[in-house]
């Protein structure tokens, strides 16, 4: 049997006008998911199926779980195949749970407006991985309130016709990529905890089921991303949202490349990066300076970053090993990128699905 067999025999014998009986034929086969023993599951990943309790679900789904991580569909991410209404497709999708915020949001359109804005979040963080077929939502083709926020919800997802579904070694291929892009994602999910004014962020995020030996975001603490005064120096400077969330977005990027971003106690500095499991009383320092890119003209924000760069390293790194220099962007910043590349300074800036970057940038695995 397996994967294959058990989707196709959801589309062929659902049916939501049969009701939701245990005796109904489509309810048998997705009650028996959690019993099954031929689906060749990722390890330590279990499945349920879903068809709904006293009202058959519009979209009937099978959720798959890491017994190591989540195991709860109203919150946090877990995998799941979703089929549509009319059963012609399923996806597979690494979704958010959405049961939780029903007290905060509702069930409308503020909910699915929050899992859309966190989706997209996410989405940088599995960018990098992302293969050919695989799209943003599914399209479960239900008006009702359920499937649209499943279509919300979801970080990416795989579709598949249920009538020429393709062979179990592909979906297999599939499944497996699809639990890589879940361990990324989880890094950044756990990482943001949003407070009831949509706008705070706090971190706690516990990664001793990742195997890893201490927290790498233990020392990064994301300011508010509204607007606020910084004393530097008795100078005051303005920092503006989309600075800190260019240093919110990039730190967590910074963790799927295997370092631990720190801002606790660095001011007046951007951004401190490590080698994640690496002792930070003796280990090299990346010293990151963010600019906003205004009025895509990069002249201004290349001046800045270098001039804090060299001066924060000759000022707060004296009797010290010098750290490494980089400069953020939130734009490509064409040819400065090389200008700051002789000077010793990498480059990386955003792009809508990864971060671009200078040879060193790359080098450091920082930049695709």
């Amino acid at each position: 049997m397996g994967i294959r067999e058990l989707l196709r025999d959801v589309a062929t014998t659902y049916d939501r006008s049969a009701g939701s009986r245990r005796d109904v034929p489509g309810q048998r086969v997705l009650r028996s998911v959690a019993k099954r023993t031929d689906l060749v599951l990722p390890d330590g990943f279990t499945a349920q199926g879903h068809g709904g309790q006293t009202t058959p679900a519009a979209t009937p789904w099978i959720g798959l779980f890491d017994s190591r991580g989540n195991s709860d569909p109203k919150q946090g991410l877990y995998l799941a195949y979703i089929f549509s209404a009319d059963l012609k497709t399923v996806a597979l999708t690494l979704q958010q749970g959405i049961t939780s915020l029903e007290k905060r949001l509702g069930k409308g359109q503020a909910r699915e407006a929050h899992l859309r804005w966190h989706a997209a979040r996410l989405r940088r963080a599995v960018a990098a991985q992302r293969r050919q077929g695989w799209a943003d939502e599914p399209s479960l083709r239900d008006g009702s309130t359920r499937p649209k926020a499943y279509e919300a919800a979801s970080v990416i997802a795989r579709p598949y016709a249920t009538d020429r579904l393709p062979q179990e070694v592909d979906l297999q291929g599939d499944l497996l990529h699809a639990v890589d892009l879940l361990r990324s994602a989880e890094v950044a999910n756990q990482a943001w905890w949003i407070a009831d004014s949509g706008s705070s962020l706090t971190v706690g995020y516990d990664v001793s089921s990742h195997g890893y030996n201490a927290d790498p975001l233990a020392g990064f603490k994301p300011k508010d991303s509204s607007d606020y005064l910084a004393n530097i120096r008795s100078k005051q400077q303005v920092k503006r949202r989309s600075h800190e969330k260019l240093i919110e977005d990039f730190a967590l990027h910074s963790v799927t490349c295997g370092y631990a971003p720190r801002t606790d106690g660095q001011h007046p500095k951007d951004l401190v990066l490590s080698r994640h499991g690496a002792d930070v009383t003796d280990a090299d320092e990346w010293l990151v300076e963010a600019k906003v890119v205004r009025n895509g003209n990069p002249t201004d924000a290349v001046r800045q970053a270098v001039g804090q760069l060299f001066e924060y390293r000759h000022f707060l790194y004296q009797g010290r090993r010098p750290p490494h220099l980089v400069g953020l962007f939130s734009e490509e910043i064409g040819v400065y990128s090389g200008y700051l590349e002789q000077h010793g300074i990498a480059s990386i800036w955003q792009t809508d699905a990864a971060w671009g970057g200078s040879p060193l940038a790359r080098e450091w695995g920082l930049a695709g």
